[in-house]
């Protein structure tokens, strides 16, 4: 059985999101990766992971906020990134025709 390609109006319609994707990721600001926390005396941390080593800094209050909007950022930044990777491998593997693909055997 061959595999359908994609017609025209569905590469549009990736085309379109890949292209909003990107329009998204410009209006992002900052981004570091990284998480906050509080300590009980309300002193805040920024934690992150550097040569798989845990990397701990003190921040201040208003620290403290920006780091919490470039985290958040951060985080749409990889949904973004996601959702242009498999857009793009849709339309790469689909919208030509590629080489024929073996059957799988079934051992019994």
């Amino acid at each position: 059985m061959k595999k359908r390609l994609l017609s025209a109006t569905q590469i549009a319609v990736l085309k379109k999101r890949l292209e909003r994707c990107k329009t998204q990721i410009l209006d992002l600001g900052w981004v570091t990766q990284g998480s906050l926390s509080q300590s009980p005396q309300g002193n805040w941390r920024w934690t992150r992971k550097v040569k798989a080593k845990t990397v701990t800094v003190a921040l201040s209050e208003k620290q403290a906020e920006l780091f919490h909007q470039a985290i958040d950022d951060h985080r749409k930044l990889e949904k973004l990134i996601d959702q242009m990777r498999a857009a793009s491998q849709q339309v790469l593997l689909n919208s030509v025709e590629g080489p024929a693909r073996r059957k799988r055997r079934i051992s019994s």
